[in-house]
Order: structure tokens, then sequence, then C-alpha cells
């Protein structure tokens, strides 16, 4: 079987294993579809209650209408700039595959945060009648953005591998054929449109929400001793909205761009065992190339069995069904994955090593491959449980927090801190571990697949992952239409729930941006090497990142500043738009309060949607012009620049996750009665430390993710143009 298999791969692309592919992803799309409609049936509660929830879903799409109307130019700009650069290597076909990675990545955002929106007061109301109806609603909804995403991604993929490596069958003339060694670079446009995307949404949904939630707390609860959600407070709307657009739209165009990063990032390895098999003569092999894209078709099968896992009616469950879900998925997709090891055999081969005069060729087995699949999926999951233990409320360094809150808030700063620079430590050596144990078991193949296999569940994952803001909106929503007290005790059951798997999500994100970053990372290296044999530069043909080399040391040091301006940049931009917020909302309460007037939402919302989109410019440009401007310098420097960014970037996004998230649960143990409650001293000090933590845990920290992957397929995606 294995045999036979191995002889009908023979051409650029096998179309039995793509359109199976897609016929996977259709079925992704549809399910998130029919999810929709499931969702949409239920009933949207009192007329108050509509009236709220209308504010939250009028804000957030005039936010995203904003933000898609300033990255269009973008687009556009950008399209242009690889056209014209890159036109002598397949440039505007990169272009092409640019923009419908940008138009993906978008829609997915769209879809996820307009089902999110109409989705949490269906959760309210839900929540009515019973934990385990809300508990469906919210999840549906996170379904729906998890399939959106990964069935988005992988027909972008599909579609676009069946036409690069099809041009001439098509009857493409010549000045637009690309070289058939040369058709997978063109989907490198597909992840850096993405990946653009991703980063703008990141850091402007995360400036907008902080903005908001910054404006809340410390005017409304800290200096007003409000209640939170409460009504009166007029940054409550623009608090809603900012979930939205940070931890639906942000994160699911975060995880889009790792996704499909991973995937081609992968293909992109298994390439030169492709050409090397065809140029023996024999049987050209392109399994190495086509199995990112049969596991990923496993892994969404495997998570619409997962789906039907969660489900619970005892509020102390609710997480167990959750994480059971993922269990389940996972279970699933490694049976499947065995499976197709099996029935693949001898042509699931990777050559590791070329021959040389004296040395035979080093290929790994298919058992050897699956098994760094394995590792990258258990990593995922242990990156996320160590998350977990560092910010959960229920354990104790989120509590120790808590304790130190009773001494101030510089106490409380101090310990975060701390929490949050141990938490890298467990991470980091796994990241590691992994690293080493894959390339053992498949070479520089291994460390790709084992991205693929860490985000092969991405449908159910992020569900459990986006199902987190519906539920805090609802909870709003039933404070601010002043629901019966058990409704909203059922909604902040979900909700604590969803702060902890929004916090596995965001370890979980950043693990699969370190793996996708060292795979697109060697996938730079190779098409370095492969591009200057085409184009006769002797000095690149066997180009490898030199510690010694001054330049390497110099793109070193200039990737780790990197991180660090970058940071900078994003926790400014949140400081000048939430100083704004504050000032606004301090104007507003004295009216509000006093004499009974109404809170101006609307003007909340634009003070944050003006911030979001004034200031994500610059972080944007510095993500892409300086590997450029690195490049043309020289790649060697470059290839330090990645380096740097890298190291630092994983290690600064996990600290800053885990320290914003330590500080969010203290602030919430403490609201449920411990050390004096909501209104002590001790909870002001809380707040204050949560305050800090917010633009560390959602805007800074997340955005990093995407910083070290789009230096990464910027570097890539411009090859041509340094070699």
């Amino acid at each position: 079987m294995s045999g036979a298999l191995a002889g009908t791969i023979q051409m650029p692309t096998d179309s039995s294993v793509l359109w199976a592919a897609f016929a996977v992803a259709l079925i992704s799309i549809g399910y998130a579809v029919v999810r929709r409609k499931f969702i949409y049936g239920h009933d949207q509660g009192t007329e108050q209650m509509q009236e709220i929830a209308k504010a939250t879903q009028d804000g957030a799409m005039a936010f995203l209408k904003r933000e898609y109307t300033v990255l269009f130019f973008f687009v556009v700009v950008v399209f242009l700039a690889i056209g014209i650069f890159l036109k002598d290597g397949g440039g505007w076909w990169t272009a092409l595959c640019f923009v419908y990675g940008a138009f993906s990545s978008a829609l997915a955002g769209f879809i996820g945060m307009r089902v999110a929106t109409r989705s949490a007061v269906r959760t309210t109301e839900a929540a009515k009648t019973g934990l385990a109806r809300a508990l469906t609603v919210a999840f549906s909804s996170g379904a729906v953005m998890g399939f959106t995403v990964v069935g988005l991604g992988l027909l972008g993929v599909v579609l676009l591998s069946l036409l690069m490596s099809n041009l001439e069958a098509l009857g493409v003339g010549s000045d637009l054929a690309i070289d058939k060694s040369k058709w997978i670079e063109p989907l490198f446009g597909f992840s850096f449109g993405a990946s653009s995307i991703a980063l703008f949404a990141r850091v402007g949904g995360g400036i907008f929400t902080k903005a908001a939630d910054v404006g809340a707390d410390l005017v409304g609860k800290v200096e007003s001793n409000m209640p939170e959600d409460d009504p009166r407070n007029p940054a409550t709307i623009a608090d809603n909205v900012g979930d939205n657009v940070g931890d639906v739209a942000g994160m699911g165009a975060d995880l889009f761009e790792s996704y499909v990063g991973a995937i081609i990032a992968s293909m992109a390895i298994g390439f030169p065992t492709y050409l090397a098999s065809q140029a023996s003569g024999g049987d050209a092999n392109l399994v190495p190339v086509l199995f990112p894209v049969m596991l990923a078709g496993i892994g969404i099968l495997a998570s619409l069995v997962g789906t039907v896992a969660v489900k619970t009616n005892d509020e102390s469950k609710v997480h167990s069904a959750l994480f059971r879900g993922l269990l389940v998925a996972s279970a699933v997709f490694l049976a499947g994955a065995a499976a197709l090891t099996v029935y693949l055999g001898d042509s699931l081969t990777y050559m590791v090593e070329p021959a040389t005069d004296t040395l035979a060729a080093v290929y790994a087995t298919g058992w050897s491959i699956t098994a760094a699949v394995c590792i990258g999926l258990v990593l995922g999951v242990l990156i996320g449980k160590i998350t977990e233990y560092y910010t959960s409320e229920q354990g104790r360094h989120a509590q120790e927090i808590a304790r130190q809150a009773k001494t101030g808030s510089a106490t409380t700063i101090i310990h975060g801190l701390a929490v949050g620079m141990e938490s890298c430590a467990a991470p980091m050596v796994l990241i590691g571990l992994s690293i080493l144990a894959t390339h053992h078991l498949a070479g520089l193949y291994g460390i790709a697949i084992a991205a693929v296999g860490m985000l092969s569940t991405l449908g159910i994952s992020l569900g459990v992952d986006a199902y987190g803001p519906v539920a805090d909106n609802a909870g709003g929503i039933a404070e601010m239409s002043h629901c019966d007290p058990e409704v909203r005790q059922r909604t902040d059951k979900l909700d604590a729930v969803g702060n902890t798997t929004a916090a596995m999500g965001k370890g979980f994100a950043i693990g699969s941006a370190a793996l996708t970053s060292l795979a697109l990372f060697v996938a730079f290296q190779q098409a370095v090497v492969l591009n200057a044999e085409i184009a006769g530069n002797e000095a690149l043909r066997n180009f490898s990142i030199d510690l010694l080399n001054p330049k390497v040391i110099f793109g070193l040091l200039l990737g780790g500043t990197c991180a660090l301006l970058f940071s900078s940049m994003t926790m400014k931009a949140v400081g000048r738009a939430a100083m704004k917020m504050i000032e606004e909302v301090r104007r507003q309460l004295p009216a509000i309060l006093d004499r009974g007037e109404k809170p101006d939402y609307a003007r909340c919302v634009d003070i944050s949607t003006q911030g979001a989109l004034r200031e994500m410019v610059l972080p944007g440009v510095l993500a892409i012009a300086v590997p450029v401007a690195v490049g043309c310098y020289s790649v060697e420097a470059l290839g330090g620049l990645l380096g740097g960014v890298l190291v630092t970037g994983v290690l600064f996004a996990i600290f800053m996750s885990n320290s914003g998230g330590a500080w969010d649960n203290a602030k919430k143990y403490i609201e449920t009665g411990q050390h004096g409650g909501k209104g002590s001293d001790a909870h002001k000090a809380a707040v204050v430390g949560d305050t800090v933590g917010d633009p560390f845990k959602d805007t800074s920290g997340p955005s990093l993710n995407i910083l070290i992957k789009l230096m990464c397929i910027v570097s890539l995606v411009f090859v041509p143009l340094f070699v």
C-alpha cells in the first residue's frame, strides 16, 4: 500500500490529498455556520438587555470598520511593494497570496467578533434557566471563532497550493510562471498577510480594551467605589467592546497566522526532500510536503468530536467540561495521526541529512515524525497547565499576591513581577527540551511538524479560549440590566473559568509562536541557500548563523532590543489612551451621580477607537521595516536579528502575560471575600496591580507573539531581494 501511494504522488501537488483537505475545510466552515444559527435561535431577553447588548455590538463593529479601513491602505501599499521588489522571483504571485492572507485573517476576526457580541446577551438569558444552557451558548460562540479560523486557514493553504503548483498547466505565460523548484515560496505571502492583520488586530484591540479597562477600574472602582460593570460608569460599554476586539478578534487573528505559518513552514522544510527525490530520477515523493496538510485535516475532525464532550450542569465542573473536550480532541487526533502513519508507510520519510562523498543520506521514519507531532501536542497542553498554575485564583501564586495586597500597591506589584519572571523558567525549559527531542527524531522537519501538532486541535482550543469574553460580557449585561442575583452568579462562574482558559490560551499562543517562529527561521535559512544557488551567490550557498560573526552579534542585539522597544511602544500607547479615558470618565461622573444624567457610552468608545487606531501604526511599521532594512545590509545580521527577537520576545511574552494574569486573579480572589473583600484597602491595592497588569497581559505580551512571527515571515518573503 505504501509503495503504491508513494508512486502516485509524483506531481508538484497530489490532488487527492489536497481536495480531501479542501472538503474538511468546508466541513469546518459549515460547522461554524450551523453553530452560529444555533446561537441566533436563542432568546435575547428583555428590551433593556437588548439595548445594552446593541451598544456593545455597534461599538465593536464601528471599531472594526474603522480599523479595516486603515488596514486596507496598508495592504495596498505592501501588495505593490512585494510585486515591484520581488518581480523576478514570482513577486506578484506572492503579493496576491499576501492579499488573500490578509483578507482571510480579517474575515475570521470579523465573523468571530460579530457572533461573540451577539452571543453575550443570549448567554445572559440562557443563564436564567440554568448553567448548562449558558455554557452551551457561550462555548458555541467560541466554537464559531475556532472552526472559522482553522477552516479558512486550511482552505487558503489548499487553494494556493493547487494554484501555485499548476501555473504552467493553467496556461500562465512564462513572464508570470514560477520555477518548479520554488512554487511553494509564494505561499509565504499568505502567512505574511495573516501576520500583518494579526499584529494590527492584537495591538489595536489591546490598546482599545485596556484604555477602557483602566479608565473603568481606576475611576469607577478605586475613586468612586462602584461595583464591576456598574451601568453608571460611562467606560463600561467601551470595556465590553474591548473584550471582544482584543480577546476574540485579536486572539483569533493571532492563532490564525500561527496555524497557517506552521503548516506552510513545515511544507517548505519538507520541500527539499521532494526536490531530491525528483532529481534522483525515481518517484517524486511529496508526502513530507503534504503531511502537515493531512494533519491539519485530521485535527479539524478531531476537534469536531471534542466539542461533543463539552457539557455539564454542575457549576464546579465547568472547567473540567472544557478541558475534557480538549483531551478528547487530542486523543482522537493522536489516533488519527497514528493511523495515517501506518497508511503512508515508507512514503512518509524526510531527508534529515543529504548524501556526501563518504556518507549515505540520513532519513527520518514515519513513526519518528509522528512522535515529533505528539511532542508538540503535549507541549501545548503542558504550557497551558503551567500558565494556569501561575495565574489561577485557586493557585498559590495569585493568592500570595492577594496576601501581599494587604500591605499596599507596591508589594502587590513587586510580587506580581516576581511571579511573572519565575513563570518563564518551566515553559522555556520545556520548549528547549522539545526542540532537542524533535530535532533528534526528525531533524529540522521535526521541529516544524511539532508546531503543527501543537496547533492541530486549534478548532476546539480556540473555542475554549474565545468563550471567555462572551461569558464576561454576559455578566456585564446581567449587572447592567438588573437581572436576578443567581443569573450573575452563573455568568460569574462561567467568567471565572473563562479567565483561566484565557490565560491558558495566551500561554498556548506563546508556545505555538515559539515553535512556529523557529520553523519559519529554519525555512528562512533554507530559502537563503536555495536562492543563493539559483542566483549564483557563492558567499551564501552555505549560509548559517555563526555567533562569532560580528554581523550576527549586531543583529542578535538589535533583535533583543526590538522586543523591548516594541513593548515600550505598546505600553505607552495604552497609557496615553487611558489618560484620555480617565479624564472623560471623571468629567462625566459628577453629572451622572449627582444629577442622574445618562452616561455617554459612545464618547468613551470613540476615545478608545481613536487611541487604538492612532497608536497601532508605529509598532506595525517597526515589525516590517526593521527586518527589511537589516536584510538589505546583511543576511547574516538578519539571521542574528531573528534569533535575538525570538529569545527575548518569547521570554517577555511569557513574563508579561503571566504577571498580568496573576494580578487579575489576585484581585478576583479578594473579591470572593478574602482579605477584606471588595472595597477594602487590599482590594484597592489589587485593583492597582490589575490595572498595571492589563496592558501586560492583553496588549504587549500577546502582541509580542505576532512580532516574532511577523519579523520571521517578512524576512522569509524578501529573501530573493536580499540574496
